[in-house]
């Protein structure tokens, strides 16, 4: 039997008979338990061939759907971004818990890849010989695949990078986000705080952290959509200026702020931080944005926001952080994430960013985790995704939403476990000696 023939098996009766008389469920099976291990990682799996292994009530059903997924798993790039892969591109589906599907990738990643694994792979995909196997061409990556070239960290390598992930649709974004459309960690005050609650929380903390007051100038690096702009010049009657680089986050934030009546407070720019020379400003926000600004690059960023403070001014930077200094800053270049959400993005431990600001001009004042808070968020976000999930795929495509429900599960799981943190530092521009602070913190 061809390898095209493989793709019949689930609706050809002539095909199965020949998948079954050449024994192909028994490879099929002994496949999935060398994938998966014997209890399938408490899932339901259910192959195109008819093969199911696992509980029929379990809160997760995945369905591999084509004999691509297992030409995938066992190519020789990490097993992570083959099965994103053969997720994006629709080789396997996902039924129920999306969380329970990551059991399966977790598996995938610590399996060895021993001549007989090939052998059973060979033969459900109906090729003659572990050599055949060998020979197949790659199959070609979904096209939702980000690609950027340029010098790393160049202003139009990071204007590329940046766009490809905000730059897929505002109302995409709406869907999940919700009407703060804040793209960043909320903070809940309450259990019962719902998503909109927790972002305005999140955008109160930091103004009061900052010590807003009317007069004062806010600049907000990587303002999104304008929720950080929109909240302090209306509830703190600051004037604020808010920079990104993604041309249709500046659309729908200049709309948003002209609908708030904020007009006169608040200008949004398309502008990269390093252009900005419109000094002083009385305080600075930085909010999921730090990501994209890279290691090599940390002494001009922050170097750039001590030069635009006035003496006694706060800088609040709100990023993700590694747990763990890992001694590489990159999120891995051949993973999933780098290839489909964050291209070029960098994360660094907490002390790394804390000695970093202090090492430029600023002194850190306060220190907070916000982890549980973003796991949280994402589980809410993957919610209203899967809620709105036609309109979802009619705004983008199924591949799309896929890459974002796969992320943000993925993510809420990687903080849940403190692979992953969420901080926000607190420094000032201190003179003399003098921060400007009192005694203890008054937010």
């Amino acid at each position: 039997m061809d390898e095209q023939s493989t793709l019949e098996v689930g609706s050809n009766p002539e095909a199965q008979r020949e998948y079954r008389d050449s024994g192909g469920t028994i490879h099929m099976k002994r496949l999935l338990l060398r994938l998966l291990g014997e209890d399938t990682a408490g899932l339901r799996v259910e192959v195109y061939d008819g093969t199911a292994l696992g509980p029929e009530d379990a809160a997760t059903t995945v369905r591999i759907v084509s004999p691509d997924f297992f030409r995938r798993v066992i190519s020789g790039r990490g097993r992570e971004l083959a099965f994103g892969r053969a997720f994006i591109a629709g080789d396997v589906e996902a039924e129920g818990d999306i969380y329970g599907l990551l059991g399966i990738r977790d598996r995938l990643g610590k399996i060895r890849i021993d001549r007989r694994l090939l052998s059973d792979v060979a033969h459900v995909l109906g090729v003659h010989s572990v050599g055949d196997l060998v020979a197949l061409r790659p199959l070609p990556a979904p096209p939702e695949e980000a690609k950027v070239r340029g010098v790393l960290h160049s202003r139009g390598r990071d204007a590329r990078s940046v766009s490809s992930h905000y730059d897929v649709s505002n109302d995409f974004y709406r869907l999940f986000l919700g009407p703060t459309m804040t793209y960043s960690c909320a903070v809940f005050e309450h259990q019962t705080d719902s998503l909109d609650e927790a972002q305005i929380n999140k955008y109160d903390l930091i103004c009061r952290k900052l010590g807003l007051v009317a007069g004062m100038r806010l600049l907000d690096i990587g303002c999104g959509w304008g929720g950080m702009a929109i909240h302090a010049a209306r509830q703190y009657g600051v004037s604020v200026v808010g920079v990104t680089i993604s041309a249709e986050q500046v659309k729908l934030a200049e709309t948003r702020v002209a609908e708030a009546g904020l007009s006169h407070r608040v200008q949004i720019r398309l502008q990269d931080y390093r252009d900005i020379s419109d000094a002083p400003f009385d305080a600075i926000s930085s909010i999921g944005m730090f990501e994209h600004v890279g290691e090599r690059r940390l002494g001009a960023y922050f170097g750039q926001i001590e030069s635009l403070l006035v003496p006694g001014g706060r800088l609040l930077n709100h990023a993700i952080n590694r747990s763990v200094d890992t001694g590489r800053s990159r999120i891995d270049p051949s993973g999933f994430i780098a290839h489909y959400v964050f291209p070029d993005g960098e994360l660094l431990e907490t002390g790394q960013v804390v000695s970093a600001i202090n090492r430029n001009g600023l002194e850190v004042r306060h220190v907070e985790s916000l982890r549980e808070h973003y796991a949280a968020t994402l589980r809410l976000w993957v919610r209203h995704l899967e809620d709105n999930w036609d309109e979802a795929v009619e705004l983008t495509s199924v591949g799309r939403a896929n890459v974002w429900r796969l992320y943000m599960a993925a993510s809420a799981i990687g903080f849940e476990t403190n692979e992953l943190n969420l901080t926000q530092v607190l420094a000032t521009k201190s003179t003399d000696g003098k921060s400007g602070l009192g005694l203890h913190p008054h937010w």
